[in-house]
């Protein structure tokens, strides 16, 4: 595994998710609050485990919280499948195949942080696949992922409901990770 440049081109849409045609440095996107897709993939387990990464303690947003399975930023040019398989082969060293990908749904995220100097303005890409293989044999990326873990779909709801005091998910996106924790539900038909 290698780290990419973490400021790469990325293509800029508009506020209703359409091509502009348009490509900009992350960095400058954030800056100006302009819109753009990220993918987002949740691996969960037959067993009803969900993983999960702790975002690493260098991270400007949300450091050491638990998220995403694996997530990031789509190049400019590259698919929503593309950003997904790469960006999960990157941060846990796991090789999907695009029909292992269940597409979920898209999600709009608008914040900012640092005092506004980072807008951020995503479309997340919501993808959702089984992890097949055993949580020893991912590998997290050094700069990326502090940690992963499995948590039952108990455990998830338990530690979502608790998310304002015990500083594990992020406490703005509840409605978020209920949205996801029931798509993966329900593609187990449970």
């Amino acid at each position: 595994m290698t780290d990419r440049n973490l400021d790469e081109y990325i293509d800029i849409i508009t506020s209703e998710g359409k091509p502009t045609g348009k490509t900009a440095l992350k960095s400058e996107a954030h800056k100006h609050g302009w819109y753009h897709n990220t993918i987002h993939l949740w691996l969960y387990t037959k067993d009803r485990e969900v993983l999960l990464q702790q975002r690493s303690h260098k991270k400007a947003i949300h450091p050491l919280l638990w998220d995403v399975s694996a997530a990031g930023h789509i190049d400019a040019g590259e698919t929503f499948i593309e950003a997904a398989l790469r960006e999960t082969k990157e941060e846990i060293d796991l090789q999907l195949q695009p029909e292992d990908l269940t597409k979920i749904g898209v999600k709009l995220h608008e914040s900012s942080y640092n005092n506004g100097t980072i807008r951020d303005n995503e479309f997340h890409q919501v993808y959702i696949a089984e992890l097949k293989v055993d949580l020893r044999d991912l590998t997290p990326q050094e700069n990326e992922v502090e940690a992963l873990k499995l948590v039952s779909f108990k455990e998830f709801e338990v530690l979502l409901e608790n998310s304002a005091t015990n500083h594990h998910f992020i406490p703005t996106n509840k409605p978020y990770y209920r949205f996801v924790l029931k798509a993966i539900k329900e593609k187990l038909g449970l």
